[in-house]
């Protein structure tokens, strides 16, 4: 009896557990987005002189920025450049977050940029979503903490010598 309750326990812990995961997937997707928004309007204005005198290579653009002799230009080419890079850090984690459901999960839980993960993490609340993939989530994690816990406890066990009889003992040892 007591096995039962554990088992519902595990289960019902990981199945809050895998709802979330849908969640902070989304939050981590908003949160990119904001920030590839605003790396978009901070090189706005510098994106139209590239244009104009670059052909739109804002590389072009910084590298005439640190050739100049006005100290106050090369210093300025730090902080475009510095925009540049930001900006196409966003755009690639965008373009990850485009894909199927375990793509955007395993850049997330994998590949994601630890600054803005740890960022999407703090600021998480946590949700019960009742989405189908929250569902699904919420399940197979449920499934999978109560089976690999009880194999884990039922192993240990084993090995232990918990749970067998003496007549099971004798019988293995003949």
């Amino acid at each position: 009896m007591l096995r039962s309750y554990l088992r519902l326990i595990l289960f019902t812990l990981g199945l809050l557990v895998g709802v979330q995961v849908p969640g902070f997937i989304e939050d981590y997707a908003q949160r990119v987005d904001a920030h590839r928004l605003e790396a978009e309007q901070g090189l706005k204005g510098f994106r139209e002189t590239a244009q104009r005198f670059f052909e739109g290579d804002l590389d072009a653009l910084v590298a005439h920025y640190r050739a100049s002799a006005d100290p106050v230009m090369r210093s300025d080419a730090e902080s475009v450049a510095h925009l540049v890079t930001r900006n196409d850090l966003m755009q690639r984690e965008w373009r990850a977050l485009q894909g199927p459901w375990y793509q955007r999960a395993w850049h997330v839980l994998a590949m994601a940029n630890p600054e803005l993960r740890q960022e999407t993490l703090t600021a998480y609340s946590y949700q019960l979503l009742l989405k189908p993939e929250a569902i699904a989530w919420g399940l197979a994690c449920g499934l999978l903490l109560a089976w690999l816990v009880e194999s884990l406890l039922l192993l240990i066990g084993a090995a232990a010598g918990v749970g067998r009889s003496k007549k099971v003992q004798q019988r293995h040892w003949r």
